[in-house]
């Protein structure tokens, strides 16, 4: 979804209208290799990675309510999985408006209390398929509670200093990789792809094969 795009009343239109994860252009169909330029970006200045030395850093930018999000949800889900040890998988919950930040806030607590693995796909399947409105802070810490999560706990740590500071990193990546929407993928600090250049997101997935490669022959 592009940044102008990313409201809550445009959500459930644009999912109609988002690229199929399978589509590419002639082009990109005939395996051509990722051009900088083209199907990805390689930053004038390099963003701030929070991984030891020698291990390859992705971060793969979201918003619990982009129902492009929740389509490349599964794919990512399977990529990361795969990925070898000296590559560093994260996501980052962006926040380029106010009442975006308690979606922030939702992601980094749960990542705290260690229930990203049980409730993170199933936050986007609250929201895109049941429909559910969890987008503020009371909505949000009572459909926690309904998940058997301790609700004191999880408020404690929702509105806890560590929480805010990472959603405020979060920000200060978004802005250093120029984000335009989600989802969107930064590669080692140095390069930023997403389903607008590399055709989908999809492929967006092999441009950071290729990326990491490039990372790791140069790190």
């Amino acid at each position: 979804m592009n940044r102008r795009d990313l409201t809550l009343s445009s959500a459930a239109s644009l999912a109609a209208t988002a690229l199929p994860l399978g589509w590419t252009t002639s082009a990109h169909a005939q395996g051509k290799p990722p051009q900088a330029g083209k199907d990805y970006l390689k930053l004038e200045k390099p963003a701030t990675v929070d991984t030891a030395p020698g291990k390859i850093e992705v971060i793969e930018f979201f918003w619990y309510s982009c129902p492009h999000c929740n389509a490349f949800e599964p794919a990512f889900e399977r990529w990361a999985k795969a990925q070898p040890a000296d590559v560093v998988v994260r996501r980052v919950p962006i926040a380029f408006r106010d009442d975006f930040a308690p979606q922030q806030k939702l992601y980094y607590a749960l990542e705290a209390m260690g229930k990203i693995p049980e409730l993170h796909g199933k936050v986007f399947n609250a929201i895109h398929n049941e429909r559910q409105k969890i987008a503020t802070d009371g909505p949000i810490a009572d459909w926690v509670a309904k998940q058997g999560v301790d609700k004191a706990k999880f408020v404690e740590t929702y509105n806890s200093f560590s929480v805010a500071a990472k959603a405020k990193r979060a920000v200060q990546l978004q802005d250093q990789y120029k984000l335009e929407g989600v989802p969107a993928l930064g590669i080692a600090g140095k390069y930023y792809t997403d389903g607008s250049m590399a055709g989908s997101m999809e492929r967006a997935l092999t441009v950071a094969d290729y990326l990491i490669a490039d990372a790791r022959k140069t790190r």
